[in-house]
C-alpha cells in the first residue's frame, strides 16, 4: 500500500496521540496508582506539538488541552470501529467538526502538501482535520483493519499495521512481541521438563 509522506506523518501523529491516553499506558508497577495521562497538562501538550512539528500552535490553554483529549478519544473510536461504514461515519463527523479547509502549502522546508485545517485553526481542529483525513485515506483504500491495538495483554497501544500481509499483532515486535514470544517459549520448556 503506497501512502503519501504527509499522510504517513499524520498516521504516526494520530497513533502517538492515542498512545498518550491513560488506557494506552503500561500498567502500574505496584504503586497502587493508575496509569497517567500522557497529556496531563499544557506543558505536555506543547511537548507533543513540538515533537510532531505541528505548525501555528500559538498559545495553548486548558480549553485546548480538553479539546485535544476529546479528539484523541474520538480517534480511539475510529480504531475500535467494527466495520468501515462505522469508521467512515466517525471520521466524517470528526473532520466536519474541525471545519476543514483544504489548501496546498510548502512551509518550513517541506515540499508541496495539503493542509486540511483552516488557517489559524486550534491545535485540536488541526489534529482532527489532518489526522482524520489520514484515517480517511486508510478507510478509502479498504484497509480499515490495519488500524489496530497491540495484542499483548498488558499493552493497549494503537498502531497502524503497514506490514505487507496485515499480520502485525504487536505495537513493537522488539518489546511486546519479543516479551510474549519469550514467555511462551519458557512456558513450553517448563511444560516439557515437568
Amino acid at each position: 500500500m503506497l501512502i503519501p509522506h504527509d499522510t504517513r506523518i499524520a498516521l504516526d501523529t494520530v497513533v502517538d496521540l492515542m498512545n498518550t491516553a491513560p488506557e494506552s499506558q503500561p500498567p502500574p508497577d505496584g504503586t497502587g496508582e493508575g496509569p497517567e495521562d500522557g497529556l496531563a497538562d499544557i506543558a505536555a501538550l506543547y511537548d507533543f506539538a513540538e515533537r510532531h512539528l505541528i505548525s501555528g500552535v500559538g498559545t495553548l490553554g486548558e480549553t485546548d488541552l480538553t479539546a485535544v483529549r476529546d479528539v484523541r478519544a474520538r480517534f480511539a473510536e475510529v480504531f475500535a470501529a467494527s466495520d468501515p461504514r462505522t469508521a467512515a461515519d466517525l471520521v466524517n463527523r470528526l473532520v466536519a467538526a474541525a471545519g476543514t479547509t483544504p489548501q496546498l502549502t510548502d512551509h518550513d522546508g517541506y515540499d508541496w502538501h495539503v493542509h486540511y485545517f483552516a488557517p489559524d485553526a486550534s491545535i485540536a481542529d488541526h489534529l482532527a482535520a489532518d489526522c482524520g483525513m489520514a484515517l480517511a485515506f486508510i478507510i478509502v483504500a479498504g484497509e480499515q483493519e490495519r488500524l489496530r491495538r497491540c495484542e499483548a495483554p498488558d499493552c493497549g497501544h494503537a498502531f497502524v499495521d503497514l506490514s505487507r500481509n496485515r499480520s502485525r499483532r504487536y505495537c513493537s515486535s522488539r518489546t511486546c512481541g519479543n516479551r510474549l514470544h519469550v514467555a511462551a517459549y519458557r512456558a513450553r520448556r517448563k511444560e516439557a521438563a515437568g
